[in-house]
């Protein structure tokens, strides 16, 4: 089955006027930014919510009666069943915890979620995950279906340390990592440990400017190349939307082998969930991880990402691209 064959319905509980029912923040996303290339369902998501987005002087749904419609988590689920039907898999699911079964994802209203109760609790206990007609939760949804092993793994250890330490005014070392990560992160694959060692020391030059002809563009990609970047942050995602030449991921570094490029961008995207729910599984695991185990990385430098990052000067500017905490500490 492909994006065509499941066309977007509107819910039977919708009216009809002449205002479209996602506001214009939505009209505003390049469904063509290389930082969204690599999201599972993109093309389906992108023309629901550019249908949903413009009225073209039609009539478009809104709520009746003043009930919510939800139409994010409809998107989403739809696109769920999707990428389930493309790779001929289950339904992605939580991971358990002592106080809480394997429980099979969907997304619902945020009204779903109960008065008090802490979002990753009820995710970890019901698998339904509350969703608000915002550009936040919608590049959420988009997250935990590219790497929904990954978001689960995060989830799991949300459950952890809540068990472990309860809900105060500090979330704690593992909890702020895990949510630095997930509204901010990206992830560097390479088969070039230089690459990999240059980003994590600071080194802009080696890891992104001499090393340019390596690099994965996303719009054409390379099954010769040796590095690329796919940002994990939902947050990251929506701050995108207006891009900004400060704007920076906090990334980890996975090293893969060649074969990793020479790879289907869908299969590339099952190995990285795997592989990056098993790296992060390994980081959170040590009591001392901090968010300064996650390197910064400002996200339009990674070549192909902007078109001015293709003349070497765009890496001059020093208030984006510093010399960094890691260098500063050996002086």
């Amino acid at each position: 089955m492909t994006a065509t064959d499941l066309p977007f319905k509107i819910p039977s509980h919708t009216s009809f006027s002449h205002l479209p029912i996602l506001d214009e923040q939505f009209a505003e996303i390049d469904w063509q930014a290389p930082w969204l290339s690599h999201l599972n369902q993109l093309k389906y998501i992108g023309d629901a919510v550019k249908g949903l987005t413009e009225t073209n002087g039609q009539d478009s749904p809104t709520a009746r009666d003043g009930q919510p419609i939800d139409i994010i988590a409809d998107i989403l689920n739809n696109s769920l069943m999707l990428r389930c039907d493309g790779v001929q898999e289950d339904l992605p699911t939580t991971k358990p915890t002592q106080n809480a079964q394997v429980q099979t994802l969907t997304f619902v209203s945020q009204n779903a979620l109960p008065e008090g109760e802490a979002y990753e609790h009820f995710i970890a206990k019901t698998g339904n995950i509350p969703t608000r007609d915002n550009l936040h939760d919608l590049f959420n949804g988009s997250i935990w279906l590219t790497f929904p092993k990954t978001k689960a793994l995060l989830n799991h250890y949300h459950m952890l340390e809540i068990a472990a330490q309860g809900i105060g005014h500090s979330r704690g070392r593992v909890r702020d990592t895990i949510t630095v990560f997930d509204e901010n992160g990206a992830v560097l694959v390479t088969s070039d440990r230089r690459i990999g060692k240059g980003l994590k020391a600071f080194d802009w030059q080696a890891s992104l400017v001499a090393s340019r002809a390596q690099w994965d563009n996303p719009t054409q990609v390379n099954r010769h190349a040796q590095a690329a970047v796919y940002v994990f942050g939902h947050a990251l995602l929506e701050q995108l939307v207006q891009p900004r030449k400060p704007l920076c991921a906090h990334s980890l570094v996975i090293y893969v082998t060649q074969g990793f490029f020479a790879l289907p961008l869908s299969e590339r995207m099952n190995y990285l969930d795997r592989t990056l729910a098993q790296q992060m599984d390994e980081l959170l695991s040590h009591n001392e991880v901090t968010p300064r185990h996650l390197s910064p990385l400002p996200i339009l430098g990674v070549p192909y990402f902007c078109s001015e990052n293709e003349h070497a000067h765009f890496y001059d500017d020093a208030y984006v691209f510093r010399s960094g905490r890691r260098q500063k500490s050996k002086r």
